[in-house]
């Protein structure tokens, strides 16, 4: 297996398309035990309580780690760590590899992000038998980045936000077929499908890189360079170089103008 594997878990509970609060991490590099749980479903007659193998993908290794601290011990949660990966390539060979039940899947990757992981999956989600279904975990909250993974193929999006009991609830749901949201991402999904015009296309918005508009989204909302590099596990030198970039790019001279315009494209 690619990058890690194993991990221990508890199963879940909740209706359709709902979400949580607050997680952070992946999976480690650990191998687990398993075991039913208070609280966890079981079979007919006794049977052992239903499990989920799951693959973490997810370019920061600080954030697998936490979502394998929350999610994968799997006598308490029903869930199996299987595998991770953190670029596009390791993913399609960590998802063949194991066959999960459900894929966490980061939106933003190396290598083309998780909309060229869904499209070099196609043939394991459409398998009647055996189908490996995607739930988006991500940081973005950005209408593009929702709709883009949903029509290719995911099952569902939630946000890093989110609760480990929510997000065990959620990979359940998911691997049960059901489609899950965090609530307010629904819309944006219900919108898309229910439009026959194609979205337009923002020339300006494209010559940013994924990173670069997720950086661009948290200054509009007026997070501070120490709260963005906490929230994207990465430094507050790269935060800045990022910055630096999209004022460059968008010809804006500060943070100000850089927020009235991610405003006046409702990227906030």
């Amino acid at each position: 297996m690619t990058e890690a594997s194993g991990a221990t878990g508890r199963t879940a509970s909740g209706a359709t398309g709902r979400t949580g609060n607050a997680t952070g991490g992946a999976a480690g590099e650990a191998a687990g035990a398993a075991g039913p749980a208070a609280g966890e479903a079981v079979g007919a007659g006794g049977a052992a309580p239903r499990r989920v193998r799951v693959v973490l993908v997810d370019d920061h290794r600080m954030f697998r780690t936490g979502v394998q601290a929350e999610i994968g011990e799997t006598a308490r949660t029903g869930v199996e760590v299987v595998g991770e990966a953190a670029d596009v390539d390791q993913a399609v060979t960590v998802i063949g590899a194991t066959r999960p039940e459900v894929v966490l899947l980061d939106v933003h990757l190396p290598g083309g992000g998780g909309v060229e992981v869904l499209r070099r999956s196609a043939a394991l989600m459409a398998d009647p038998n055996r189908p490996v279904r995607f739930l988006a975990l991500s940081v973005s909250d950005a209408a593009e980045d929702v709709i883009g993974v949903i029509r290719g193929g995911a099952r569902g999006y939630v946000t890093k936000t989110i609760t480990g009991t929510d997000l065990v609830d959620a990979i359940f749901r998911v691997a049960e077929g059901d489609a899950v949201f965090s609530p307010r991402l629904a819309g944006f999904v219900l919108d898309a499908f229910a439009s026959t015009d194609a979205p337009p296309v923002d020339e300006d918005l494209d010559r940013l890189t994924q990173r670069e508009r997720e950086v661009l989204r948290l200054i509009a909302r007026g997070y501070a360079y120490k709260e963005i590099a906490k929230q994207l596990f990465i430094s507050v030198k790269t935060v800045e170089s990022h910055v630096s970039a999209v004022l460059r790019k968008l010809q804006l001279s500060n943070r100000h103008e850089l927020t009235r315009w991610a405003t006046a494209r409702r990227l906030v």
